[in-house]
């Protein structure tokens, strides 16, 4: 068993892909081209590629002109010599982004379904949630670089047992595939294909940028697939309660409180951006149950006229039309009040610590950074959870005012 743990955790494992996918050593192309100089026949100077293949010397001389290290600011010592590969796992890494969240969610509460959107958001959010902490407990370091090619960086502060890119890449397509499956009627082999592309893709990047081992990845898809198999029907089940119930508000917001406060801390050693990441992901989620109960309290969500499953209406050029400035404008409401909220959530913080007679700039350095650090976690609560409520009821509304709404917003209790 042990033995095969260490094996996964192997950074030469990632090395291979990476080698495999076009990732090549700018030191083992030098020597190609050291054969190529002091050939006194041709340009045909034979060599073993990284990947076992047998390729000139003269071929990889041309490729010196791809895509290298010194382009993404990155240290190590290789070079890009396969551009579809790199710009694909790129993509795919971005799909467990901030800007993809940011996108994909209001994007698909305001153009597809809502009582789906908020079934996968509480997924997304418990699955994210114990897949960060798992990893501020477990403590585990990313692969060795070197040998591997840390391709980025944005990551490299946290740590990387269970990858919660693997998590999310399991957990989100998978369960808009069994919330929409019974709901509506469309080819589920279509879904599911669409699902195993996603998460291989998201999952294979991140073994690719090197931020990852194959047991990271392994061990996030097999917590995911597990915890999903409770999730998915519990949730299912108490989406409705806690958007109809006079008590959610109350509930949901001690929930989230208590998952931020015994949030685990990692190593005392080291601080990682991990709990303010996880901050946002609980406040987005807060944000979009409180806007839903809102909508019902109001009045305003009702039952649907007939019960699934559904036929899919594929949009028209007017529907696209109507969909794209729906988009356009809810997607610039939430930049303005993401940049509204931060300034005035981050001073209201400060001066709630300055009321409490704690100043940072006045106080010892090491403390003075916990403090800002707090204040980190203040703001963020504060400004997600407001951006997850306009997403489901200030933005809805406002598209109403313009008469741009979705016909059936409302209706997806």
């Amino acid at each position: 068993m042990f033995s095969i743990v260490n094996y996964l955790r192997d950074p030469r494992l990632v090395l291979g892909v990476q080698r495999y996918f076009g990732v090549q050593s700018k030191s083992s192309l030098k020597k190609d081209d050291d054969c190529v100089s002091n050939s006194l026949k041709n340009d045909d100077c034979p060599r073993t590629s990284e990947n076992g293949s047998i390729r000139s010397a003269k071929k990889h001389q041309k490729q010196d002109t791809s895509l290298n290290s010194n382009s993404h600011n990155d240290e190590g010592d290789y070079i890009i010599t396969n551009l579809f590969w790199y710009y694909l796992f790129v993509f795919g890494t971005e799909l467990g982004d901030e800007i993809f969240y940011a996108t994909f969610i209001p994007f698909w509460f305001w153009n597809v379904d809502g009582a789906v959107g908020r079934r996968v958001v509480m997924v997304w959010t418990i699955i994210m949630y114990i897949g960060q902490g798992i990893k501020d407990i477990v403590c585990w370091p990313r692969p060795a670089s070197p040998p591997v090619h840390r391709l980025q960086k944005k990551w490299v502060q946290e740590y990387g047992m269970p990858s919660t890119h693997a998590m999310v890449g399991i957990s989100i397509p998978f369960s808009v595939v069994l919330y929409t499956m019974n709901r509506y009627q469309y080819p589920l082999h279509l879904g599911l294909v669409i699902a195993v592309v996603w998460c291989s893709v998201m999952c294979v990047s991140r073994i690719y940028l090197g931020m990852h081992s194959v047991l990271d990845i392994v061990a996030g898809l097999l917590l995911a697939l597990i915890l999903m198999v409770t999730l998915v029907p519990a949730i299912d089940s108490l989406d409705r309660s806690l958007v109809i119930s006079q008590w959610s508000p109350a509930a949901l917001f001690l929930v989230s409180i208590l998952m931020i406060a015994v949030y685990p801390q990692g190593s005392k050693d080291a601080w990682t951006p991990t709990k303010g990441d996880t901050t946002v992901v609980v406040s987005v989620c807060l944000g979009v149950m409180l806007g839903s109960w809102t909508n019902f309290q109001l009045g305003q969500m009702s039952e649907p006229k007939t019960p699934p499953p559904y036929n899919v209406i594929w949009p028209s050029y007017e529907m696209i039309g109507v969909g794209a400035l729906r988009t356009t404008l809810g997607l610039c409401g939430v930049v303005a009040t993401r940049a509204l909220c931060k300034s005035v959530s981050y001073a209201l913080t400060r001066s709630i610590f300055r009321w409490k007679g704690v100043e940072p700039s006045d106080d010892t350095h090491s403390k003075a950074i916990s403090i800002e650090r707090t204040l980190d976690i203040y703001y963020k609560f504060f400004t997600y959870c407001l951006i997850g409520f306009n997403i489901v009821f200030l933005l809805p509304v406002a598209f109403r005012v313009l008469s741009i709404e979705r016909p059936t917003f409302y209706t997806e209790l």
